[in-house]
């Protein structure tokens, strides 16, 4: 007998057997995009190379290593070129760059490997048979090399994710907890019985909400597949009512899941919290780098977490929150354990919340997958914010069929002109202190977390608190919901807050006063956002003040933060009603001409569009971009802080060796991600306790500040929060 897989007690899996069972789910899961039975093939001959007498040796406990997976991608080469071969060949490490000709056979890359000498292992052909299917081609999109790379990309999802869940189902004896019973029909009921109360609204604001609401269920039920938009003011109920157009628009036209996708970990909880809420927690997966499944947790299995746990792998809950670092990294990724959800994508409604947060350096291709997620996949991508960033005509040009359809009606601008903006020109620490202690509520945000800090130190001490990424998640926290105790109308108290930008986006506080400091034109409406965002005061007593900080701060921005500085002073030069759409849509225009080819800084686009000059051998490096492609800036490093007693236990666990993926998960609720120097700094002085895999403890705890965070030792610290 061939053998794929055995198990510790004895168990034998045949290789046929795991050879057919991959095939039939690869099968099931490229069907939605037309390549089932093409998945099929690679399901069957993922494995060929196992059937070499040496890795037969192995599998019987050998201790020898044998490449398995380069004979299969040079057999299913022979019926279906260099794409197929693309997924056989990186099934086990990933796919690999496709070289050119002149590659090595000890090359790694695709066309090093379909060179290389394998073992022989003819007798597969008695057990599984290969043969010729058709298939259908993605539309092509820009001049294909992208469509086709992106294709591969999905193909290799579904075969990993195949390979993955039979040798799972064997090697665990019994299928574990996976998937839901749960349908769409049965989650828009759960959602209509929630919002069932509301219709009734007393308030013009909250009457607007409902038109909002209704426009997103009309739209979801109405509207075919495609390109959306969603417009709603901050304040107008776009989390609820995009997942109402979401449900409605799955349970209409057939779609297998949601994925919501939003650009912070500080509002991803919220927002998760908010959906088990409406959905139940059971419809629910929130996955990010801080989620807990409870791996490390003394006491009985939870099977609710243990469901969680194996659904982060591949997405296939009905609803998933998730990050855009954890979406689009994944999209340009080419290991397995990252790419096995892709395939889940299809036929699923998206919604990118926050949609002008997409960072303009990796613009285009985030923007190009979209596109192939529309055009090829069967999902429905929406593209939900209060200040939309003029994507149509970007989307147009790569084709004519994507053009943005708005969900939200025309809506009363009036009801949401609830603050006025006003200059101020440009402001010392001293005077913008002193401004500040002269209100008894107000928000104060900033570009950088060194000023932060020292505006805060110049503040009145009762009621006053700093936010920034220099302090833990947990600890922000802890301090947000002090804030929120305080801003309770019923009982107001003191509460002057000075914060980077992380408390602008989505954070649901109501202030009556904010400042902000010069910054794009997206980051003021959204620090706007956090004033009057009720409406029960007049917009005359609710002022947005717009100051220019010292130029010791503005001169070390990176330009990154300085071009919408220039691009947002010049339009508003222009444009004074700075929350108007038109003015929306001129600064987004003119930020993207301005910023020209950096909307695709790595040239990420052109490198797959390149790879298929020989069409015959496509190169594609995937290998090469999944290095590459990193939303968030990779140079800094992580220092745990124990400050409190959990955190402390965890940070003696991990500094007598204890390892695993939960703990260290856990660990980012607890650390500070600082970027190299104040790593250096903090090291020169002794005050860290540098781990085997590069986390840090700080051992040194007088540098953590209960009111401001780490101590900056260095003169960097831009507020960039991620």
């Amino acid at each position: 007998m061939y053998i794929a897989h055995l198990t510790q007690d004895g168990r034998v899996q045949p290789l046929a057997g795991h050879g057919r069972g991959a095939a039939q789910l690869a099968e099931a899961f490229a069907r939605p995009f037309g390549a089932g039975e093409l998945a099929r093939q690679l399901g069957l001959a993922h494995d060929i190379g196992k059937y070499s007498a040496r890795f037969q040796r192995r599998i019987r406990g050998e201790n020898i290593s044998v490449d398995h997976s380069t004979a299969g991608a040079q057999e299913i080469a022979r019926y279906f070129g260099w794409p197929a071969a693309y997924c056989v060949a990186g099934h086990h490490g990933g796919l690999p760059d496709g070289g050119g000709r002149g590659d090595a056979p000890s090359d790694p890359t695709l066309s090093g490997r379909l060179k290389r000498p394998v073992e022989p292992c003819g007798d597969f052909s008695s057990e599984i048979q290969l043969e010729r299917v058709p298939f259908r081609p993605p539309k092509v999109l820009g001049r294909g090399g992208f469509t086709m790379a992106f294709w591969i990309r999905m193909l290799f999802s579904c075969l990993v994710d195949a390979d993955y869940l039979d040798t799972e189902a064997f090697m665990r004896g019994n299928p574990p907890p996976r998937g839901s019973d749960l349908t769409m029909e049965q989650l828009l009921a759960r959602l209509e019985n929630y919002v069932s109360p509301w219709w009734d609204a007393r308030s013009d604001l909250n009457r607007t909400r409902c038109g909002i609401l209704r426009a997103c269920l009309e739209a979801g039920q109405a509207q075919a597949p495609g390109l959306f938009t969603l417009t709603v003011p901050t304040g107008g109920g776009k989390t609820v009512s995009s997942l109402a157009f979401a449900l409605r628009h799955a349970k209409a036209f057939g779609k297998k899941r949601i994925i919501y996708v939003i650009p912070y970990t500080s509002i991803i909880e919220q927002t998760a919290d908010t959906f088990r809420k409406v959905l139940g927690e059971e419809a629910v997966l929130e996955h990010h780098s801080n989620v807990n499944f409870g791996d490390d947790e003394s006491g009985p299995p939870d099977p609710e977490k243990e469901r969680k746990k194996l659904a982060a792998e591949n997405w296939d809950l009905p609803v998933v929150v998730t990050t855009a670092v954890q979406f689009f990294e994944s999209l340009f990724a080419n290991r397995p354990s990252r790419c096995r959800k892709l395939h889940n994508l299809a036929d699923s409604v998206i919604i990118f919340d926050e949609a002008q947060t997409l960072p303009l350096p990796y613009l285009l291709p985030c923007v190009r997958a979209i596109a192939e997620l529309t055009v090829n996949y069967g999902a429905s991508c929406v593209l939900c914010t209060a200040t939309q960033p003029a994507l149509g005509p970007l989307f147009q040009s790569i084709s004519p069929e994507l053009t943005p359809r708005e969900i939200a009606p025309e809506i009363p601008t009036q009801v949401f002109q609830r603050v006025r903006y006003e200059h101020l020109g440009q402001l010392s620490d001293e005077d913008l202190a002193q401004c500040l202690n002269a209100h008894e509520q107000v928000l104060c945000i900033v570009s950088t977390r060194k000023q932060a800090q020292a505006v805060y130190g110049l503040l009145d001490r009762e009621g006053s608190f700093h936010l920034s990424t220099l302090m833990t998640p947990e600890h922000r926290r802890e301090v947000l919901a002090e804030i929120r105790r305080r801003l309770n109308p019923e009982h107001p108290l003191p509460c002057r807050v000075m914060s980077t930008s992380l408390i602008e986006a989505g954070v649901d506080v109501d202030f009556p006063a904010v400042y902000r400091a010069e910054a794009g034109l997206d980051s003021i409406i959204q620090a706007a956002g956090r004033c009057n965002r009720e409406g029960k005061r007049p917009a005359d007593d609710s002022r947005v003040y717009i100051f220019q900080p010292d130029s010791a701060y503005t001169s070390t921005l990176p330009d990154s933060l300085k071009r919408p500085i220039e691009v947002m002073r010049a339009v508003a030069r222009d444009c004074p009603a700075l929350d108007a759409p038109e003015t929306v849509e001129r600064y987004f225009t003119a930020l993207r001409r301005f910023t020209g080819e950096g909307t695709d800084s790595k040239h990420i686009v052109s490198l797959f569009e390149n790879g298929v000059q020989d069409a015959s051998r496509p190169s594609f490096p995937f290998a090469e971009v999944a290095r590459e492609f990193h939303l968030i800036d990779q140079n800094t490093r992580a220092v745990l802080i124990p400050r409190t007693e959990e955190a402390k236990a965890l940070a003696a666990r991990l500094q007598s060796g204890q390892r695993s993926r939960s703990l260290l998960r856990k660990a980012g609720q607890f650390s500070v991600n600082v970027y190299e120097n104040h790593f250096n700094a903090l090291n020169a002085r002794g005050a860290l306790d540098i781990l085997e895999d590069g986390l840090a403890v700080l051992t040194d705890t007088a540098l953590y500040d209960e009111n401001t965070g780490l101590t900056l030792l260095t003169d960097g610290g831009v507020g960039i929060f991620v």
